[in-house]
């Protein structure tokens, strides 16, 4: 059970004194099954008040109000948490669930609600057309049909990483066939919902020692992959950038319907045009035990 020590800094740079608005801060680790969170710590200079809340997916937000006016502003979140996801993991899938297509159970079919509706637009059915072509038949191993929807998404779109903000609408990062770790979540996660099933996006940290997986640095990075609901399991994780299943090397920070929100560190300011400079991320994660 890796123990790890996770520093995550975002730094803003400003011309000119400004004053900034209260920021919002996705950023502490989801507990669960798999994640023990021991220990998590926000810091920002200059100081801020710190306010705590969650939002409709049971993230934990934070909230920074700062009070002077500054020419730069640094955000620090700091975790200590233990991994417990198997590398091999064996999936609990009910019966009612284990060949596709199935329907969910009444209830489980409400609640999952927009997380199993197709978000982006598809007038000629292309999307349709390319997932239909990974199921075998009119009954198949639904495991196996998301393994190989998420190999197809990675098979089909290189991995190239993006600063740029924004995330490509699904029929835009097949045409281009190459995408950032969002671009393809997004893309997974939407083909998943044409099959009727829900998902949503995840986003959090890839945690690779070995330094052999795609979308990672030395150090650690943030990541985006995806988690689909199946009867009995529960939620499912596929990171179609690096072909895997299961949620070891992977540290959840948010869920959400879209990438759009789930943004780590947002806010704005007031000041002059211009006033603004740069920002830097740097995510590092340590092995602590």
């Amino acid at each position: 059970m890796p123990k790890l020590s996770i520093r995550h800094r975002t730094t803003y740079s400003y011309r000119s004194p400004v004053q900034l608005s209260p920021y919002r801060l996705l950023l502490r680790p989801r507990e669960g099954p798999e994640v023990l969170l021991k220990r998590h710590q926000i810091a920002a200079s200059p100081g801020g008040r710190v306010s705590w809340t969650t939002d409709v997916f049971g993230n934990a937000v934070a909230t920074v109000t700062f009070s002077e006016p500054t020419k730069q502003l640094e955000i620090v979140s700091h975790a200590d948490v233990d991994l417990k996801s198997e590398a091999w993991p064996v999936f609990d899938i009910a019966a009612s669930g284990a060949s596709y297509p199935f329907r969910y159970e009444d209830e489980d079919w409400k609640d999952l609600g927009a997380l199993r509706d197709v978000h982006y637009p598809d007038p000629t059915g292309e999307l349709q057309q390319w997932v239909k072509g990974f199921v075998m038949g009119n009954s198949t191993d639904t495991l196996s049909l998301l393994k190989d929807l998420s190999a197809g998404v990675s098979n089909g779109v290189a991995y190239k990483a993006r600063d740029t903000e924004g995330t490509q609408p699904p029929l835009e990062t097949i045409s281009l066939r190459c995408g950032s770790c969002r671009d393809l979540a997004t893309l997974l996660a939407e083909s998943v919902r044409v099959l009727g099933l829900g998902a949503r996006i995840v986003s959090g940290y890839l945690y690779d020692p070995a330094r052999t997986l795609v979308g990672s640095s030395p150090g650690g990075s943030t990541h985006a992959w995806v988690e689909v609901f199946l009867p009995g399991a529960g939620w499912i994780a596929f990171d179609p950038t690096n072909r895997s299943m299961g949620s070891a090397n992977l540290i959840p920070v948010a869920v959400a319907r879209d990438i759009t929100q789930l943004i780590p560190v947002s806010g704005t300011f007031i000041g002059p045009t211009g006033a603004f400079q740069s920002m830097d991320v740097a995510v590092d994660i340590a092995f602590v035990g």
